[in-house]
This record gives C-alpha cells, structure tokens and sequence, in this order.
C-alpha cells in the first residue's frame, strides 16, 4: 500500500441489528439469529432483520414519493449509508465516491414486476429503472447528494469487498480521497430461497444451530439466506478517528470447474491471501474471518486454503454465517465489521460448535475473506 487507507466508520442493518453495542452483544450470544418462514408452502430456514429496523425501512419508503418505487436492497443501502456518513462527520454534498453493489440486486421488485407480465402481459412503466444493478449508488447518490463517482457491480458473494478494492485503487491514484463502500442484499424471496435448494446447498438441519458454518465434521450443506446491508467510509491517510487501517488487498479468481464451486483446495484464496499479506510476516495475523458458506465444499476449500498459507497452525478462524445467515453480496463487509468489533474489545469471537481455541494473543490484525460463484476471492487485511 503507497499510503494507508483508514476505515473511519462502519454502518449495517442485519438480523444483529444496527447499533453497535447490540450488535457486538447479539455476537457475544452462543444463539442463532436464524429463524423459520414459510416459502412455496414450506417451512424455509432464514435470517431477517429486526421489526424495528423494518419500521426504520417502512418510514424511509414513505418519506419521500420517490423512494416508494424503490426495491429493498436500495433502501437498505440508502439507510446505511445515511448512518456511516454521519458516524464519519462526512456531510450530504461533500465529494466522496459511492460504490454499493449486490449479488443479485432488486431480487423483490423483478419477482413482482415479472409475476404481473406473466398475468397480464404488461410490465410497469418503472419495472426497469428500478430492477437493474445500477441503482443502488445512483439512489444512495441521489439521497446523499454527494460529488463524486457512483459505481455498483455484482461479483456474486465478493461484491462488498470488491468494492472495498475499487476505492483503495481510486484512492490510491489520488482521484478521489474518500468513498464509500459495501454492499445490500434482499434476498429473502420464494424464487431465490427454491433456487438454492435447487442447488442442494440449503439447510434441512433439524437442529439448534440450522447453518452449520466450519463445522468441518458436517455431513450435509447447510447454508441459510440472510438480509443485510453494510457500508463503510474509506479515507486516504492517517486519521485519528480510524476504527482500523486496510493494510494488504488480495484477489483472485479459480478457473471454474463448476458453475457453484471453487477448487478443492480453493487456489483463489491461496493467491488472495498471500497477495494481502505480501508485507506482512504470517505470525503477526491475530485471526482470519473466514466467507465459510455452511456448506460441505465451501467450508472445507477454505480451510485447506488457510492451511497451505499459514501451515498446520494458522490464526484463530472465525464465521458469522451460522448466526447470521449468508447475506450473498454484503456479506464481506459483515465480515470487516465482525473483524473491526474483535480489534476494539480485544475479543476473539468463536464459533459455539466448532473446535476450541483459546485467545492467545491480542486481536491487532485480521484478514477477511469473501468468495462468490465461479471462484471470485478477495482478502482484506486489517490492522488497528
């Protein structure tokens, strides 16, 4: 890194909530936030949002005539963001750079746009502005009236540190000295949750934890959706408010085997990580915030993956998956929020049903991993 990158606030809406103190309390709890909800006329395993912070997205719709047009996974973003800016001291038509994307976008609003031209034959006339990728940083943009660039893409279940990536190269060209990042996904849909079980990838567990994420004795895929939105301000250079600095980015993509899968030894986080940490010695990484699905494949090329990297004794491993569901493109940035709350209270967070380890040193560096389909892998490397 030419010069440092501080992260100087961090903003989410997920089934932990959205403030901080609840949310590092909600993980400090051995209890899944997964829960059950009926889709095709099926009892299906999901993780939703807090009825408060639904109130929150109710009120944000009707506030503006605009906005009710406006699928969830954008106004999730817009909520968050508003949030992230104000904890940064940034200000509505300051010059930052905007880069929000999603796996798969305004899921809710194509369902139902498609739904009526099956019935009816006609669409909406706003069924396209408001389904397409793009809108999520033009919203956020529009709402926030910032100067700068706005991007949003999909790179599947990597796209909120995708965009963590794109902002340290934007920032590090000097064309930009600030942005904001992440990613929002609302997927909690009878078509997407059927999708996945198409694939043979979602949780039929009939247990107290339904995501069984690096369990690595599982015997079956136990992936669950989760809902969430998080984003985060970056800034060129040292800043006394920085929650953290993005020390090493890495990224890299498999060739694709199958159309789900990584290699069996996931080579993309091998050549991610060991890009992340190209400056850093491997002792001096305290913990790794595995992407870590819950599901058989997944979990386990991941761990093989760490394993070839740090050798038989890697830093403590961690996931929010089995408490949280996987929340598919932002899905990263809850990874870097989980990495972020470890590195202020000092505090390794252990999955309940994995293997035991023992906190052994202060958590002062913690690399981020996030995968999505076809092998798109990006590491992040944080440190206080």
């Amino acid at each position: 890194m030419k010069q440092k990158i501080a992260i100087t606030s961090l903003a989410s809406i997920s089934p932990l909530g959205n403030h901080p103190d609840a949310i590092w309390q909600n993980y400090l709890s051995d209890k899944t936030l997964i829960s059950t909800e009926e889709f095709n006329s099926k009892n299906q395993f999901v993780a939703k949002i807090p009825f408060d912070i639904r109130t929150e997205i109710d009120i944000l719709k009707k506030s503006d005539t605009k906005y009710k047009a406006l699928d969830e996974t954008v106004l999730f973003a817009i909520l968050v963001s508003r949030q992230a800016i104000h904890k940064a001291g940034w200000k509505e038509g300051d010059e930052f750079g905007i880069n929000i994307g999603s796996s798969r976008g305004a899921t809710q609003l194509f369902e139902k746009y498609h739904q009526e031209f099956l019935e009816t034959g006609k669409t909406a006339t706003l069924a396209s502005p408001t389904t397409t990728l793009g809108n999520i940083s033009s919203w956020v943009a529009h709402d926030l009236k910032n100067s700068g660039p706005e991007i949003s893409h999909s790179i599947t279940c990597s796209t909120a540190l995708h965009a963590v990536l794109n902002a340290v190269a934007w920032l590090q060209s000097g064309l930009a000295t600030k942005f904001l990042v992440g990613g929002s996904e609302a997927p909690l849909t009878a078509f997407t949750i059927a999708q996945m079980n198409a694939l043979k990838i979602y949780s039929k567990e009939n247990d107290s934890f339904p995501c069984k994420a690096f369990d690595l004795k599982k015997t079956k895929n136990t992936m669950v959706l989760g809902e969430a939105a998080a984003v985060a301000c970056l800034e060129l250079g040292e800043h006394k408010s920085a929650l953290a600095y993005v020390e090493g980015i890495g990224y890299a993509t498999d060739d694709i085997e199958h159309n789900i899968s990584i290699s069996e030894e996931a080579n993309c986080f091998q050549k991610s990580m060991k890009m992340a940490l190209q400056n850093t010695k491997l002792n001096e990484v305290d913990a790794i915030v595995m992407h870590a699905p819950g599901t058989l494949k997944g979990d386990a090329s991941e761990y093989r993956a760490i394993l070839k990297v740090f050798g038989k004794n890697p830093p403590m491993l961690t996931t929010n998956k089995w408490k949280v569901g996987h929340t598919f493109g932002a899905s990263g940035m809850l990874n870097m929020e989980l990495a972020l709350l470890m590195m202020q209270y000092n505090y390794f967070v252990e999955v309940p049903f994995a293997e035991k380890q023992p906190q052994k040193t202060a958590v002062r560096k913690v690399l981020i991993n996030a995968v999505g389909f076809g092998g798109n892998a990006v590491s992040i490397l944080l440190s206080k």
